[in-house]
């Protein structure tokens, strides 16, 4: 399909509504060419990226554009939700989005919202969004399909080192055995150690860093699927959230990342003011693969940092990222190398 006929088809309802997982299209895949870029349909002026032209609704499922290596950002049409340089690739997003339609049509409508929100109002919307999900058939399903291990004793090792040396607090993720996975103890333990920062004015500098080969490999699997409730999962993330701290506190914090950083590991130290990785670094985010959204803050964090089309990608795919293109994307903001 090419992009001035998918503007046509989105200018009438009926046709709209056709373009969506209930017409049998969980995405579309469109053709960009020179003539597309900088035109009525890309962004304005001084507009977010990807930013919805009002003369046009946005598509009711992702829209994945093929377009050429050399096009600038701010030249893609809006109504993309992904940028890609060959119908192979397209596919390939086409084939990760039909695993989980729903979770993937939720992704770039709360991105394409998203670019016009605070951070905190991005934070309740994918918290809405999530508990959605949650409950949803896809992540359900996912879930049946989990084999279910049985529960093994925990360290009694806090969850969280924490060190206060004069006006620097260090904290150091302690669950090295489980890959520094974000259990429910580890975001308690986090958003207690943060509160404390933004009482104590004479902490003026923040260090984050993950015990063990890895930084974080997400949030906790085993404790996927306990909410029941929807709305109490809703305020309780809302209620006590390790990303609002995070980002009230962004410009102090300082967070060094090494190997798997994966769902939270990667969506939690976006909100740092800079971020450091070594070069075996990589960053994933795979929960769309679940039937679900980034839920520890990612679609406001990692939105800021990469755009809107660079976050879907990630997201959509559950591509692991190396460290030389988060760099280039803006993921992080330095690499130590080794």
């Amino acid at each position: 399909m090419r992009l001035s006929e998918l503007e046509e088809r989105l200018q009438d309802p009926a046709l709209a509504e056709a373009l969506s997982l209930f017409g049998g299209c969980p995405s579309l895949i469109v053709e960009v060419d020179e003539t597309d870029l900088g035109g009525s349909a890309s962004r304005p002026p001084n507009a977010p990226q990807g930013a919805s032209v009002p003369a046009v609704g946005p598509a009711k499922c992702p829209v994945i554009g093929i377009v050429s290596k050399n096009a600038h950002t701010q030249d893609l049409p809006a109504l993309l939700d992904v940028a890609v340089p060959s119908r192979e690739e397209a596919e390939r997003v086409a084939d990760a989005v039909a695993q989980s339609p729903v979770a993937a049509m939720t992704l770039v409508g709360l991105t394409r919202v998203g670019e016009h929100l605070t951070i905190p109002d991005r934070l309740i919307t994918e918290s809405l969004a999530y508990s959605a999900l949650q409950h949803g058939a896809e992540f359900q399903g996912w879930l049946a399909s989990r084999e279910r291990k049985p529960p093994t004793s925990e360290p009694e090792d806090p969850p969280i080192l924490i060190d206060r040396q004069a006006g620097e607090l260090h904290l150091l993720l302690n669950r090295p055995e489980k890959r520094n996975a974000y259990s429910a103890a580890m975001r308690d333990a986090l958003c207690e150690a943060l509160s404390l920062a933004t009482q104590d004015p004479t902490i003026e500098r923040i260090v984050l860093a993950g015990k063990g080969p890895n930084f974080s490999a997400g949030g906790d699997l085993d404790e996927f699927g306990e909410a029941t409730d929807a709305g109490i999962a809703h305020a309780a993330r809302t209620t006590r959230s390790a990303a609002r701290l995070m980002h009230s506190l962004r410009d102090k914090v300082e967070v060094h990342l090494h190997g798997a950083c994966v769902g939270a590991g990667i969506e939690l130290p976006a909100f740092a003011g800079h971020l450091r990785a070594t070069s075996d670094a990589f960053f994933m985010l795979p929960e769309v693969r679940f039937g679900l959204i980034p839920g520890a803050g990612g679609t406001a964090s990692i939105l800021s940092r990469v755009g809107r089309l660079n976050l879907n990608y990630m997201a959509l795919t559950g591509d692991r990222i190396d460290a030389r293109t988060a760099m280039a994307w803006g993921l992080i903001d330095a690499i130590d190398d080794a």
